[in-house]
């Protein structure tokens, strides 16, 4: 009988980028990866967030790269990549919320929403996964999508859509992709206490809507994805590939 080893969780030697990195979600799925021993880039539109997201890993002795990027102009992005190593992880964190009713949305803010949801993350994986089969590197994807990406929510509809299409793009390419060892999944937060959430949560109404839907009775904090992404980036996740892991508290248990 032999004795079976637990894979490996730390990154070492592994090259990651990161979406959204400078703040929220993003530079949390960031800090966990570089703390894991990854080389990290942080890719955002705003020089000056990045810039403090980089001192701020420097100040506590590690490394973020900075990478100032619109992931929606596709010049950009191939550009980008190609002065870049291979990677190794791909994280897609950039999002954007524009929450209103459904009769109310306005068609420039349903574009808006799928180009940098959807659109932008679709091609910037394309690219990256063709160049992780190029050079044979059996790679992790993960998009952070949404609990709202397994169910709907009020004045929500454009979100949910961009997610729920994440989830489609999610499994697809793990088929396509499994050959070359490449993993592509999902990381599916509930109401996280952010930035970009705060005025949504500010509302006591609404507070109170996601506190009665979340089964551990709290909200999420951006500490709660960040063992998740390490957990999808790692070999230890390495026979998991086309799913959704979802840290969301229970909401989506009923």
């Amino acid at each position: 009988m032999t004795l079976p080893q637990t894979p490996s969780f730390t990154l070492t030697g592994k090259r990651a980028l990161v979406t959204g990195g400078s703040k929220g979600l993003g530079f949390a799925c960031a800090v966990a990866l570089a703390q894991a021993g990854a080389a990290v880039w942080i890719a955002a539109r705003d020089p000056r967030a990045l810039e403090q997201a980089a001192a701020l890993a420097a100040e506590n002795d590690f490394a973020l790269h900075p990478l100032a990027l619109d992931i929606t102009n596709s010049a950009g992005v191939e550009k980008a990549l190609a002065q870049l190593p291979a990677l190794d992880v791909l994280v897609n964190s950039a999002g954007l919320a524009r929450h209103e009713p459904f009769l109310s949305v306005s068609e420039a803010n349903f574009d808006a929403v799928m180009t940098l949801n959807l659109r932008a993350t679709f091609f910037l994986s394309q690219r990256v996964a063709q160049r992780m089969r190029e050079e044979k590197i059996q790679g992790s994807i993960i998009h952070i999508s949404s609990q709202m990406g397994h169910v709907g929510g009020p004045n929500r509809s454009v979100y949910c859509a961009s997610k729920f299409a994440l989830e489609g793009l999610s499994k697809t390419m793990a088929l396509e992709l499994g050959d070359a060892g490449i993993r592509v999944n999902t990381l599916c937060p509930t109401f996280i206490e952010t930035e970009l959430s705060r005025q949504s949560l500010d509302d006591p109404d609404f507070r109170r809507y996601v506190l009665e839907n979340i089964k551990l009775r709290r909200l999420g904090r951006v500490e709660d994805v960040m063992g998740p992404v390490v957990f999808l980036a790692s070999d230890a996740a390495g026979m998991i590939t086309g799913t959704a892991l979802l840290v969301d508290g229970g909401w989506t248990a009923t």
